[in-house]
């Protein structure tokens, strides 16, 4: 099944690559404005030959595990607050949702106004985009834990940072994992995001420069590294972590 599944990615993107070349080809646009594929997987050589793609993508992902890792630990924290207190939940809970609604880039003025143009400004944005997804997920798997298991636990002394641990945790994992897949995407959106408007360094920055130097090839390279990147980190990681909590549990 899994073969067969490859098959069909592999002919899925041979056929874009065909179509986009036949379009190239076809000379409805220049060059300058619509690059063919080749010209594309030339600038991805161009910026791996002289280090320039290699430095950006190791400055983003630093950026992007930093300001990921705050916002899980946030997020866990606060989800359970918000989940095991109702005022908590009455007052910074409903912050938590109206939060949720901003863009990740909206915050890029703010961070620029108290970091300046730093990493710490685009760590910033990269965690506030993703800590308010981890939250609400770890609420709701909180939430929705039998109460008879934590009555249970505190019945057998489970009692502060170990019923937290032992109990409340594992038992909302596989909602937790929803929250940080979604907040992995909001984070890599919000780093690239704010790297473009800051013009500090990353792939945002390459891609900003593609802008500047009116280099399309440039700028469709970058979007190719970052599509990319998303798609292994899923698969390499999340999909992986969902299969195996998905087995733990019987679900699979």
């Amino acid at each position: 099944m899994s073969k067969h599944l490859t098959a069909k990615k592999i002919i899925f993107y041979v056929a874009i690559l065909a179509v986009w070349q036949a379009v190239a080809d076809a000379n409805f646009w220049p060059n300058e404005i619509f690059p063919s594929p080749w010209e594309v997987i030339q600038d991805l050589g161009y910026g791996a030959a002289d280090g320039s793609l290699f430095y950006g993508i190791g400055t983003s992902m630093l950026r992007l595990i930093v300001g990921l890792t705050i916002a899980i630990a946030g997020g866990i924290t606060l989800g359970i607050f918000m989940a095991r207190m109702e005022t908590v939940n009455q007052t910074i809970g409903s912050l938590v949702l109206g939060l949720q609604s901003i863009p990740s880039i909206a915050w890029v003025p703010l961070a620029l106004i108290w970091f300046g143009v730093s990493d710490a400004g685009i760590i910033f944005v990269t965690a506030i985009g993703a800590i308010f997804a981890v939250t609400i997920n770890t609420y709701t798997g909180v939430k929705n834990i039998d109460p008879h298991y934590i009555e249970a636990a505190q019945n057998m002394g489970a009692k502060g940072s170990q019923l937290i641990t032992m109990v409340l945790m594992p038992a909302a994992f596989p909602y937790m994992i929803s929250g940080f897949k979604q907040g992995w995407a909001f984070a890599w959106r919000g780093v690239i995001g704010a790297e473009i408007l800051f013009s500090f360094l990353g792939l945002g920055f390459l891609l900003n420069v593609g802008r500047q130097t009116i280099d399309v090839s440039q700028v469709i390279a970058v979007m190719v590294v970052i599509m990319g990147i998303g798609i292994l980190v899923d698969g390499l990681v999340f999909k992986r972590l969902e299969n195996k909590v998905m087995s733990r549990w019987g679900l699979r």
